[in-house]
């Protein structure tokens, strides 16, 4: 046998036994997806849209903390932040 076929029969093995422990993960995995779904749909409803950027690492760090400290989630504060800032 060759070093490539041995290594060939190896990676097949371990793709196999890989594929018993996925078995259970890809159930649970499929279990989740609704959730986000109806996640995206309750937001599409209140009218969200994903809108994503990059922004430095620090602005990010003194968002989040200003978060904690009101009590609110990340995603409020900016759009707070955005709208007190486009009517200026």
């Amino acid at each position: 046998m060759k070093k490539t076929d041995l290594a060939k029969s190896d990676a097949k093995k371990l793709m196999n036994k890989m594929g018993a422990k996925n078995a259970a993960f890809g159930a649970a995995a499929s279990t989740s997806a609704p959730d986000r779904r109806e996640q995206r749909e309750r937001e599409r409803a209140l009218g969200l849209v994903p809108f994503a950027v990059k922004l430095n690492g620090d602005l990010v760090q003194q968002l989040r903390q200003l978060s904690e400290e009101r009590g609110v989630e990340l995603g409020q504060l900016v759009t707070e932040l955005l709208q007190k800032g486009l009517s200026d």
